[in-house]
């Protein structure tokens, strides 16, 4: 069965930290680009970044650069999202998606989401 799955939300203070980790199972990720997206209350979804199978980063956000980097670890067929310095604007539900082409759509899988909220 292929999935993917997200961990790793959570409640942060403004100017802290978090990893989110997207999972795969059905199949293997380092074959595919990984976007990571996410949607705030009110607002359509986005995206963020993204990494490419040869694992290039796409930066879709200028609001994020400096802030958030992407990374594969491939012997746990995951993929992470580090994000630092986080502000009260980040907060939404993150998606992972995955494409077995260049980054872009269409994305062919798709996470749960995971919730992110950064507030004092």
């Amino acid at each position: 069965q292929v999935q993917l799955v997200e961990s790793g939300g959570g409640l942060v203070q403004p100017g802290g930290s978090l990893r989110l980790s997207c999972a795969a199972s059905g199949f293997t990720l380092d074959d595919y680009a990984i976007g990571w997206f996410r949607q705030a209350p009110g607002k359509e979804r986005e995206a963020i970044l993204c990494i490419s199978s040869s694992d290039g980063t796409t930066y879709y956000r200028d609001s994020v650069k400096g802030r958030f980097t992407i990374s594969r670890e491939n012997a746990k067929n995951t993929v992470y999202l580090q994000m630092n310095s986080l502000r009260p604007e980040d907060t939404a539900v993150y998606y992972c998606a995955a494409t077995p082409s260049a980054c872009g759509p269409p994305y062919a899988y798709w996470g749960q989401g995971t919730q992110v909220t950064v507030s004092s």
